[in-house]
């Protein structure tokens, strides 16, 4: 086997194993808010200071846009997420820890989209009584997006590429 097929399958395997990690991870997130839409509707869950609670959001995080249309909001929110889906595909990160959090990013932008997509509102269940209600999707965008930056700061082992394409 060549380098370059070794290289590409090893890409192919990174690439694949990245989109089965968001495809589980926004699964999940949905999952969830469907359960929130039958279990929550009556009355919150908890205590106030961690709560389950019922919530639409017309707009993006802290409802920035909500008086916006929604199909503004959705086309927004899909150019980000297909950004963000072409930035891992065509970096297939290495590192497992990037490709991890690259995956968590994916699987929260594309829940929430999924969610936006048919009443152009996010369905939100989590209320710590401090913080705006916020679901399982906003969490992995949030790590995720910590994560990538702590990865950001860390220093690489590997020496750049000098072979010429």
């Amino acid at each position: 086997m060549s380098e370059h097929t070794t290289r590409v399958s090893s890409a192919t395997r990174r690439r694949t194993a990245l989109a089965a990690g968001a495809a589980a991870l926004a699964g999940a997130d949905l999952t969830l808010k469907t359960w929130a839409q039958v279990n929550l509707a009556d009355a919150p869950v908890g205590p106030a200071f961690a709560q389950l609670r019922l919530a639409f959001n017309p707009g993006v995080a802290f409802s920035m846009g909500d008086t916006l249309p929604s199909w503004v909001v959705v086309a927004v929110t899909a150019l980000i997420t297909a950004g963000v889906a072409v930035f891992a595909w065509r970096t297939a990160p290495k590192s497992k820890a990037a490709a991890v959090a690259l995956a968590v990013i994916l699987a929260g932008a594309a829940a929430n989209l999924i969610d936006r997509a048919d009443d152009g509102v996010v369905t939100d269940y989590l209320r710590t009584g401090w913080w705006p209600t916020f679901n399982l999707a906003d969490v992995f965008i949030v790590c995720g997006g910590l994560a990538m930056l702590a990865l950001s700061w860390r220093p690489t082992d590997q020496e750049p590429d000098s072979t010429p394409t």
